[in-house]
Formats: structure tokens, sequence, C-alpha cells
């Protein structure tokens, strides 16, 4: 990807729009997580219930931990030995944060693809709801890419979403749990927050 596909998801994010972008799992729709219209704009073009969380997304582990600087040292331990990859990890957020992508806890993603758009997006599939993931461009709905005002081609993706991961308990108790097992393993998450 060039510097120029980070410098056009800056401006349409920026400028209150939606990109198709590829992530290291499904191509995504994001928009700027602090916009309250352009949320509701992928939940309408997805046919998305608005309750249902999405990920907020970074593409560095600085980035996400500057943004929530209320967890705790143990969930902060965890999000750098696991992130950034093909995961979604379930955090703490007592302050609220982002309150267009969860509540009590917040879905939190890490990417490691050269396409920082300067602010946390907000990420779901570039599907319908219920749909398939798409791996392609092609495979991403035309109502999708007809509304967005940015489309990256990076070829053909893995197609697996991320596996999610509940870390709500882990700063008081060590525990976690998986909520949908998807393109890393229970045992590779098991081995990564040993000692965490």
């Amino acid at each position: 990807m060039s510097a120029g596909s980070a410098a056009s998801l800056s401006g349409v994010i920026g400028a209150g729009g939606l990109a198709v972008i590829p992530t290291d799992t499904v191509y995504g729709i994001c928009c700027d997580a602090g916009s309250e219209a352009a949320v509701a704009r992928i939940e309408l073009l997805k046919g998305r219930p608005a309750a249902k969380p999405a990920a907020v997304a970074f593409f560095s582990i600085e980035a996400a931990l500057e943004a929530l600087p209320e967890l705790g040292e143990r969930t902060r331990a965890a999000v750098r030995t696991l992130l950034p990859g093909a995961l979604t990890l379930l955090v703490p957020n007592p302050a609220a944060r982002f309150p267009s992508a969860g509540g009590e806890l917040l879905g939190l993603r890490v990417i490691d693809l050269p396409l920082a758009p300067g602010r946390p997006i907000l990420l779901t599939s570039a599907n319908l709801a219920g749909g398939r993931d798409p791996r392609t461009l092609e495979e991403v709905p035309a109502s999708l890419l007809r509304a967005a005002g940015l489309a990256i081609d990076h070829g053909t993706l893995p197609g697996t979403p991320s596996t999610v991961i509940d870390l709500g308990e882990f700063e008081a108790t060590g525990s976690w749990r998986i909520v949908r097992e998807g393109a890393v393993p229970r045992a590779a998450v098991q081995r990564a927050l040993v000692g965490s």
C-alpha cells in the first residue's frame, strides 16, 4: 500500500466519509469513530442493529493505549502481547469512550497495515448484516462501495474474521474467554496470555 492510500484514507475519514479498507482478516468498512452521523450511516447501509457493538481500530499499539488511558496495567500488558493481529479484544470501558462502538466493554483492534488515518476508526466487516465476510474487494456489496469515498484494494485477504476475546475481568482475576473463535485459535491465545 502506498503513502497515497494512507493520505487518501485520512482525508476521507477526516471529512466524515466512509472507506472500504483491507485488514489482516477481511475487508472492512470504516469511519471516524467519533462521528455519530458516519457510524449511523454504516449501520443503515449494512442493515446492522444500532445496539450491536463494533470495534474501534488503531494502526499502532501506542495510539490504542494512549486513547484508553484508564486500562489497568495487566490489561495493557495483554494488549501489548496480543496485538497487532487478527484479534478483537473486548476491554473495560469505564470512561464510556467511543459510545457509538460499545458500552461497558469496547471492541479494540490494532491492524498492522500502513494506513494510519490519524484518528481512531470504527470498523466492521464490509458486508450486509449476516452476509459473507469479503476476502476480495469484488466481494464487497456494490451498495457499500458506492457509499464509500475510498476503496483500497489489497488483493485477496485470508477471509476468516478476527477472534474475539473478552478481557473484561482480566485485570481483576486474570480470566478471559473467547466470544468468537476466528483467525487465531484458542491455543495460540492461551500461549500468549500465559504470564500477562
